[in-house]
C-alpha cells in the first residue's frame, strides 16, 4: 500500500468533507501547471488542445477568394460597426480578415440558445428531454446543428449585403460561394470543438471563443503602445485604463467563484442491519447564475434595428425608422441618445438574467427533489416553505448577479471616455472580459479536479 501523495494546500483551501463546495481553485496555477506537465495523460490532453489551437489560428488567417476584394475597405466596415466589432473579437478577426472562418461560432451560439429556451418553455420537448437520457441528448444536439446551418446563411447571407460594396458588389454566384464557405467554416470550427470536449480537457466551444478573443489581443495592444507613443493617448489615459481593466478582472474573479451555500441535512437511513447516520451537505448556488447568456441576448436587441437597417436601400421606407431606433438603442456613454441605450441596455440584462435563472432553477422541482430523498433544509419545513425559501434566495441572488452583469457589460462603454483614440479596438472588456475569466477558471478548475482525482485514487491503491 503507497503512502497518499501530498496534495499542496494553498489558493483557497480544499476539504474533502465538503467536494464541490468552493467554485475557487484549491492549488496555485504555477502548482497546477506543474502536477498537470508531471501526469502523462492531462500533458497529452493539453497538447491535444494546443494542436487544436493551432489549426484554429491558421483557418482565422486564410481569406475566402472574392475577386475584386478590397480588405482596407472591409476592415475599416468592420471598425465601424459595433456589433461587426464584437463578432470579430470573439472570433480572433476572422471576420475582418473575410476568412473561413468569419462567423466563427455565433450562429451556434445563438442557435444553441434559442434551442434552451424553446426546450424549457415547451413541456413536451422538456419531458423528452429530462427522461429521454442520451437518446434525447443526442436528437437536440442535431437540432441546434441543423438550426446552426439556417442561421449561418441567415446571418452571412446579412453581413454580405451589409459590405457588398467593400466586397466588390458581388454576383448573387459569389455570395452563394461566400456563405457557402462561411457555413463549411462554422460547422469545421464547431467540429474542433468537439474534439476538444473527447479528447482534450474543459469545453471545447468555450475554449475555442477564449482563443479567438485571445488572437485579437496582440493587435490591440500594438495600437494601445503605438498610440502611447506618438502621444495620441495619454500616459494617464493608459494608466487609468490599465487600473479599469484589473479592476474588471478581480470583479469578474470574484463574482465567478462566489456562492451562497444553503446548508442541507440528510435524515438517517435504514440499511439492512446497518443504520447510516444523516449527514450534512450544501446546495452551491452561485451569484452569476445565468452566465453571459443576458448579455449575449442584450446585444442581439439593442444592435437588431442597426443589422436590419443596412440590409435596406436608402430609399427604403423603414430605412429612416430603423435608423433612428438604432439611434436611441445602442449603447453609447459619448451621446444622449446612447445614454437612453444604456438604460434600455441594462433593462434587458436585468430581465433576461432574471428570465434565463427562472427556466435553468425550477425552485418547485429542487424542493421536490429534495423532499423525495428525504432531505430538509434545517429550519425550513420540506416542500412549500422549502420552496418559497429557494424561491426568495435565488431572486436576491440573480438581482445581485444581474447588477453585476450589468456592470460589467456597460465597462466597455466606459473605455472612450478614457481613451478616445483607442475606442474603436473592440478591447477585452465587457463581455469579453467575462467569457476569458470565466472560461479559464473552468478549465483550471477541470484540470485541479483530474490531478486531485489521481493523486487520491493513487493514494488509495
Amino acid at each position: 500500500m503507497r503512502n497518499r501523495p501530498s496534495i499542496p494546500k494553498s489558493g483557497y483551501g480544499y476539504s474533502p468533507k465538503r467536494p464541490g463546495a468552493d467554485k475557487g481553485l484549491r492549488m496555485s496555477f504555477l502548482e497546477t501547471l506543474k502536477l498537470a506537465m508531471q501526469d502523462e495523460q492531462i500533458k497529452r490532453r493539453l497538447s491535444f488542445v494546443l494542436g487544436v489551437f493551432a489549426v484554429y489560428v491558421l483557418g482565422v488567417h486564410v481569406p475566402v477568394p472574392i475577386p475584386g476584394y478590397s480588405p482596407e475597405m472591409f476592415e475599416q466596415v468592420v471598425k465601424n460597426n459595433a456589433i461587426f466589432q464584437l463578432m470579430d473579437t470573439f472570433g480572433g478577426g476572422g471576420l475582418k480578415r473575410i476568412s473561413i472562418f468569419a462567423l466563427n461560432l455565433s450562429p451556434y451560439i445563438s442557435a444553441s440558445i434559442i434551442m434552451q429556451i424553446i426546450t424549457a418553455t415547451t413541456p413536451s420537448l422538456k419531458k423528452e428531454l429530462q427522461e429521454g437520457g442520451e437518446y434525447a441528448k443526442r436528437q437536440q444536439n442535431r437540432r441546434t446543428r441543423a438550426l446552426t446551418v439556417a442561421l449561418c446563411f441567415f446571418q452571412g447571407w446579412g453581413i454580405v449585403n451589409m459590405m457588398a460594396g467593400a466586397l466588390g458588389n458581388p454576383t448573387i454566384y459569389v455570395k452563394l460561394a461566400i456563405l457557402a464557405f462561411w457555413c463549411a467554416g462554422t460547422m469545421f470550427v464547431l467540429w474542433l470543438g468537439d474534439q476538444i470536449t473527447e479528447k482534450g480537457i474543459g469545453n471545447g466551444i468555450s475554449l475555442l471563443i477564449f482563443a479567438g478573443i485571445l488572437v485579437s489581443l496582440p493587435g490591440m495592444l500594438q495600437v494601445i503602445g503605438t498610440s502611447l507613443m506618438n502621444g495620441m493617448l495619454p500616459w494617464y489615459s493608459g494608466a487609468l485604463l490599465l487600473t479599469v481593466f484589473l479592476l474588471t478582472t478581480w470583479f469578474v474573479v470574484l463574482f465567478t467563484i462566489a456562492q451562497r451555500r444553503i446548508p442541507i441535512q440528510h435524515m438517517r437511513r435504514q440499511s439492512g442491519a446497518k443504520l447510516a447516520t444523516g449527514n450534512t451537505s450544501y446546495l452551491p448556488l452561485s451569484l452569476n447564475l445565468a452566465g453571459v447568456i443576458p448579455i449575449i441576448f442584450a446585444l442581439t436587441l439593442v444592435y437588431m434595428p442597426a443589422q436590419f437597417q443596412r440590409m435596406l436601400s436608402p430609399d427604403n421606407f423603414l430605412y429612416e425608422v430603423l435608423g433612428s431606433m438604432a439611434n436611441f438603442l445602442m449603447p453609447d456613454l459619448t451621446r444622449w441618445q446612447g445614454v437612453f441605450g444604456c438604460l434600455v441596455y441594462t433593462s434587458l440584462i436585468f430581465f433576461f438574467t432574471y428570465f434565463y435563472t427562472a427556466i435553468q432553477y425550477n425552485v418547485e422541482d429542487i424542493a421536490n427533489n429534495l423532499k423525495r430523498g428525504g432531505s430538509f433544509i434545517p429550519g425550513i419545513r420540506p416542500g412549500k416553505q422549502t420552496k418559497e425559501f429557494l424561491d426568495g434566495v435565488i431572486s436576491r441572488i440573480t438581482f445581485i448577479g444581474a447588477i453585476f452583469l450589468a456592470g460589467v457589460a456597460l465597462t466597455q462603454y466606459v473605455v472612450p471616455l478614457i481613451a478616445n483614440g483607442v475606442a474603436n479596438l473592440g478591447l477585452p472588456f465587457g463581455t469579453s472580459l467575462l467569457i476569458m475569466v470565466s472560461v479559464a477558471l473552468e478549465t483550471m478548475r477541470q484540470i485541479e479536479a483530474n490531478i486531485l482525482m489521481k493523486q487520491y485514487g493513487q493514494g488509495e491503491m
